[in-house]
């Protein structure tokens, strides 16, 4: 008797929302294999999630401890691992409060309501964001999220949202009404092509929310936990937002996510307004602690300022041999290689070569590897790069 394989089981099974193409069944740092045993060079790292690489040994240990010990409890009690994460992060940047959940539109959705609840007793509510942002795939996320094509079908949007212009500060003033409350923007937009803002427009976009008395937060969830060289997006530019969400690599592929706020909007929820039922587990606190304490033990902040230089470098000196690459762009190890032919077509080739990347729009190539990554991976990839073009 023949057993149904895991892609006809997922065909049958599993709702069709994405098209995946390889099985694949282990990872070890920047590698992963699929079903048929061949190695991989994973320069997509789940989609900027396994900052630490796959199966990082002081995560996995984590993990396996924390399994045996208290996974899950509720928040109607204490656990002890909790605070001291909320603790890290605070510690790393604002000084206030965390709430825990577990992914990046549930840490944008407790953003969305602690500013609807900030701004009740004036009238305020309306939250901007930014055209071609995304922010999650919920209701009001896919709203909040300035790109048509993940709202269509799913009409009526939620009210409430309106958008401006990335890297535009007059577009964000003149979106401004007496009813908003908040902007939230990302440092780099990474669903929209790798786009980072400009610092012209960050330190106006503080100035900017100051002037208005508005709430400014950052969606950190693909430039955050080291991704861009700071442990936040937004500190590469000197600021400092009123909150911001992560999730993504702040597990290490366990799933959590988190939304951190000042100090002085860190009492605007009180028991009652906001919870999650597997917000900060045991188990997913043990988890994070790991993957912080990794990229801090390892220096991995350094490593990704210095391997994020030598790949757009190299993609740079590609460019001179391949009139394909219209411009290499990022920060750190979040970076687009933007083609002037569709990226689709490159990103098979390269899988076919033995290198993940993500083409995301029409002609961008994202390559999100661990922050683990050596010199002599990002040349292999550059080769691999250079080989598929």
């Amino acid at each position: 008797m023949t057993h149904p394989s895991s892609k006809e089981l997922h065909g049958q099974f599993v709702m069709p929302t994405y098209a995946p193409g390889l099985t694949l069944v282990r990872g070890a740092g920047v590698a992963v294999w699929d079903d048929a045993g061949k190695e991989y060079l994973d320069f997509m790292a789940g989609i900027a999630v396994n900052n630490v690489g796959h199966c990082h040994p002081a995560v996995v240990a984590a993990i396996q401890k924390q399994a045996g010990v208290l996974m899950h409890c509720s928040n109607l009690f204490h656990n002890e691992l909790q605070p001291r994460l909320a603790q890290k992060l605070s510690d790393l940047a604002l000084g206030g409060k965390v709430f825990f959940c577990n992914s990046g539109a549930e840490a944008n959705e407790c953003l969305f309501k602690l500013a609807r609840k900030w701004g009740s007793l004036d009238g305020r509510f309306e939250i901007i964001t930014l055209k071609n942002s995304f922010h999650g795939r919920t209701l009001a996320t896919m709203t909040a999220t300035g790109q048509t094509k993940y709202q269509k079908g799913f009409e009526p949007l939620m009210p409430g949202f309106a958008y401006a212009e990335f890297n535009d500060l007059g577009s964000v003033r003149a979106a401004i009404t007496p009813a908003t409350a908040a902007v939230l923007c990302e440092s780099v937009q990474g669903e929209g092509g790798v786009v980072p803002a400009t610092p012209e427009f960050m330190t106006g976009l503080r100035a900017l929310c100051d002037e208005k008395k508005i709430l400014l937060f950052f969606d950190e969830v693909q430039a955050g936990i080291g991704r861009t060289g700071k442990w936040f997006g937004f500190q590469n530019y000197g600021i400092r937002p009123d909150g911001f969400s992560m999730a993504k690599a702040l597990g290490g592929g366990f799933p959590i996510g988190a939304a951190a706020v000042t100090p002085e909007l860190s009492n605007v929820f009180q028991p009652g307004n906001h919870a999650s039922t597997f917000g900060g587990t045991p188990l997913a606190c043990a988890a994070a602690l790991a993957v912080l304490e990794t990229i801090e033990n390892e220096r991995l902040l350094e490593n990704a300022v210095a391997m994020g230089a030598r790949f757009m470098e190299g993609a740079k000196k590609l460019a001179q041999q391949h009139a394909c690459i219209q411009a290499v762009r990022g920060v750190g190890l979040m970076i687009g290689v933007v083609l002037t032919i569709p990226a689709k077509p490159v990103e098979a080739k390269l899988r076919e070569n033995g290198l993940l990347c993500i083409a995301t729009g029409d002609r961008v190539l994202r390559f999100v590897p661990p922050l683990v990554v050596s010199p002599a991976q990002v040349d292999q990839a550059l080769a691999l790069l250079d080989r598929a073009l």
